[in-house]
């Protein structure tokens, strides 16, 4: 059979792709070959794909991957189509959600996609494929931050900037889930939805300064960087830790942190089915959900990116494929 042959006749998908770095405008929904399970990985077909600010910042070519061609999203939830040798932990038919291995595994934002069967768990049968979409890479994140650097213990008090976002709204119920006492920094208009997250203390950033607003804090999250990390360190207990999912520290940053006595580390989010099993656990258990900004079919990612954009999201913006719940 000649090459042209097996190309026609391998089973095909729809991605976003984007052939060079720009705006949201170079993202388009091409038709290319449906990847096929490895050795220890497994297939998914997508029903959602969370969306998340490194989307947009690799797309404009700010991040990790080089240049493109590929296609963005870490973030799925969906059906088991197939497996690769080896694996033992998933079957066609399951339903499962996680985040692909970040950055170097990126491709959710399509109708199939292959990663390592241990970046997914099953997904809690209590929530939709919207909600599993929107929670790994966020909540992942926000676990590794509080529990794997901060170790969070109950009692801690703990300062989540940008509280409203992908990743802090999911902070703040984790923090909550550990017994902490939690004070939230976002516009006055979120701060309902944050004490209805759990958040015991609210700040509007843009009229007081949180530096003034909060003392005697055990562990500060900042999503935020820049002299929002500073800031951050004079809010610290002695021996208290600043973590901060900005990977490019602020000059000057730990410095000021050892002259305090306190620890400041950047982080990027992992792959880590440990990590999954809690998320899914406490979601089973009614304590962590996702907000859904928006939804988005996935021809229309550029409109998701858009949206995102624009820094006022509240929660996640999520890319449904089919009706995105089945």
């Amino acid at each position: 059979m000649s090459e042209s042959t097996q190309q026609t006749d391998q089973p095909m998908m729809t991605a976003m792709r984007q052939e060079e770095h720009g705006g949201p405008e170079v993202l388009h929904a091409v038709e290319v070959p449906r990847p096929q399970p490895g050795i220890s990985e497994i297939l998914v077909r997508v029903h959602a794909a969370g969306v998340n600010p490194t989307d947009w910042k690799h797309r404009s070519g700010r991040r990790f991957l080089g240049d493109p061609p590929y296609t963005l999203g870490w973030d799925v939830s969906g059906v088991v189509e197939a497996v690769g040798l080896g694996v033992t932990l998933h079957a066609p038919g399951d339903e499962v959600f996680g985040m692909l291995p970040y950055p170097y595994g990126a491709g959710s934002h399509a109708e199939y996609v292959t990663g390592p069967s241990r970046a997914f768990v099953a997904k809690p049968e209590s929530i939709d494929h919207i909600q599993g979409g929107a929670i790994p890479l966020a909540a992942l994140t926000a676990w590794q931050c509080l529990v794997d650097i901060a170790d969070v213990a109950a009692g801690d008090r703990v300062l989540i900037h940008g509280a409203a976002g992908g990743v802090g709204h999911l902070a703040i119920q984790i923090a909550k889930a550990l017994g902490a006492h939690v004070i939230g920094t976002a516009s006055e208009p979120k701060h309902d939805l944050l004490r209805e997250l759990g958040a015991d203390e609210t700040i509007d950033y843009r009229t007081v300064d949180f530096a003034q607003e909060a003392a005697d804090i055990d562990v500060v999250l900042d999503t935020i960087g820049g002299d929002t990390q500073l800031r951050s360190l004079d809010t610290l207990v002695p021996g208290g830790v600043l973590v901060s999912t900005v990977p490019i520290p602020v000059e000057g940053r730990d410095e000021k942190a050892e002259e305090l006595g306190v620890r400041a580390v950047s982080m990027l989010v992992e792959a880590d089915q440990a990590g999954m099993r809690a998320i899914a656990e406490l979601v089973e258990d009614g304590k962590l959900r996702a907000v859904i900004a928006d939804t988005f079919p996935l021809a229309e990612a550029a409109k998701a990116h858009e949206a995102g954009e624009t820094n006022r999201t509240t929660g996640k913006l999520v890319l449904t494929v089919g009706d995105g719940e089945g």
